[in-house]
């Protein structure tokens, strides 16, 4: 059984940082790409970014240049790292193994002064 749990959201003032984690234990295999969502109840599901067991990231246009996807194989986590955050980034943002069933719990992100 596969388990993601995600952390690091909160509140943050346009402008400001945020770096959510997500957590793998269980039977993971390589290679596999892992991704990060994010929902609204205004807005369909938005593929964030993703990255592979390699590295190898990929990124939504919205996005480009102001967040970073990275991997810790031994810690078995991904991380997003988000700079320059705006209004519209605010959602419920969740760690998936692409391609599987398996999601996190979803953590929010609120961008607001």
């Amino acid at each position: 059984q596969v388990q993601l749990v995600e952390s690091g959201g909160g509140l943050v003032q346009p402008g400001g940082s945020l770096r959510l984690s997500c957590a793998a234990s269980g039977n993971i295999f390589s290679p596999y790409r892992m991704a990060w969502f994010r929902q609204t109840p205004e807005k369909q599901r938005e593929l964030v970014a993703s990255i592979t067991s390699d590295g190898a990231t990929d990124y939504a246009d919205s996005v480009k240049g102001r967040f970073t996807m990275s991997i810790d194989n031994a810690k078995n986590t991904v991380y997003l790292q988000m700079n320059s955050l705006k209004p519209e980034d605010t959602a419920v943002y969740r760690c998936n193994i692409m391609g599987t069933t398996y999601w996190g719990q979803g953590t929010q992100v609120t961008v607001s002064s």
